[in-house]
């Protein structure tokens, strides 16, 4: 029995942590006809077994609902290096924002939402 315990510890819970759903739902092509609308765009870069990837993602679900007139674009920093290159990003948990194409904040690491908010704010 406690092999089984151990095993769930072990194995399971960090999968069940850190694992999270979140695709890439863009490319460079997206990202620049977004950039010519002049919307606000928010852009996080992640990795699947981040645990402030996770964290951050948390945080995003709700801006998503809060700030509905922002296009928020995610991507796996380690199978799309272009993204990263063109964008300059070199950490996952980066978060850049833009207001068209003009880069108006950047920040790696950020979980707190009222800090995130804020950044995202300096797009609107």
């Amino acid at each position: 029995m406690k092999k089984y315990f151990v095993f769930l510890i072990l194995f399971l819970i960090p999968n069940i942590s850190f694992g999270f759903e979140k695709t890439t739902n863009f490319d460079l092509k997206k990202l620049f006809e977004i950039q010519k609308s002049g919307k606000t765009i928010v852009i996080n870069s992640w990795n699947e077994y981040c645990s402030t990837c996770a964290a951050q993602t948390k945080v995003f679900d709700q801006a998503m609902k809060d700030f509905k007139d922002v296009e928020f674009l995610f991507y796996e920093q380690t199978e799309h290096e272009d993204i990263a290159k063109a964008l300059g990003v070199n950490y996952w948990t980066t978060i850049v924002v833009f207001k068209g194409e003009s880069e108006v904040a950047r920040e790696i690491g950020l979980t707190d939402k009222d800090q995130i908010y804020n950044l995202i704010n300096k797009g609107i």
